[in-house]
């Protein structure tokens, strides 16, 4: 596993994983997350190994890059997040509009890079207390996945460093990717 160094860009903190509840929302959120540019995710809550073998096969496949770790405590990532000179973002519906925040954040991922904490269960107020910044996308209620998506697609563009490394040949109609890369399942890596 890499550790956290945040200078090197975003990482993403799912607390609060519900193995029976909450695989597949957590699962959107780390392909969301390895899609959009960020460098890993760490998965907090229960321990669930399917779910990290899964995001390692799927990191594996399309973006050896992305670091994936799960940790028991939360607080010990946001710890040693802090310890390397990131900065704490917490994603809520009751923080700042990210619209106003984006320069700064920009020149934050450029310096001391961030990381991004996305809730699972109900947040602890302790996370409300421990981020450097509450950010919003919107003030209503909405997915958390949408939220992260959002977030990292103003913040460094269409996917970020992620899509520079694809095999995928964008397609009007059908689906093609570069011979001998990667392929998505199913795909022959012709047009279909």
């Amino acid at each position: 596993m890499q550790p956290v160094q945040c200078a090197e860009g975003i990482y993403v903190l799912r607390i609060g994983h519900r193995a029976w509840r909450d695989k597949r929302v957590t699962t959107h959120v780390a392909l969301s997350s390895m899609a959009l540019g960020a460098s890993g995710i760490f998965l907090s809550g229960e321990e669930d190994p399917n779910l990290v073998q899964s995001v390692t096969r799927a990191r594996d496949r399309w973006a050896p890059h992305f670091s994936v770790e799960y940790s028991r405590s939360w607080r010990e990532v946001v710890g040693r997040a802090r310890s390397m000179g990131c900065a704490v973002v917490h994603l809520t519906m009751y923080g700042v509009e990210l619209r106003f925040l984006l320069d700064g954040l920009r020149a934050l991922v450029g310096t001391r890079g961030i990381l991004v904490i996305v809730g699972a269960e109900k947040v602890p107020r302790e996370v409300y207390e421990l981020a450097d910044l509450n950010v919003a996308v919107t003030h209503l209620p909405h997915s958390e996945v949408a939220a992260l998506a959002v977030f990292l697609h103003d913040l460094l563009g269409y996917g970020g460093s992620a899509a520079r490394g694809s095999s995928i040949l964008p397609q009007l109609r059908g689906k093609l990717s570069l011979p001998g890369a990667p392929r998505p399942p199913g795909s022959s890596g012709r047009s279909s």
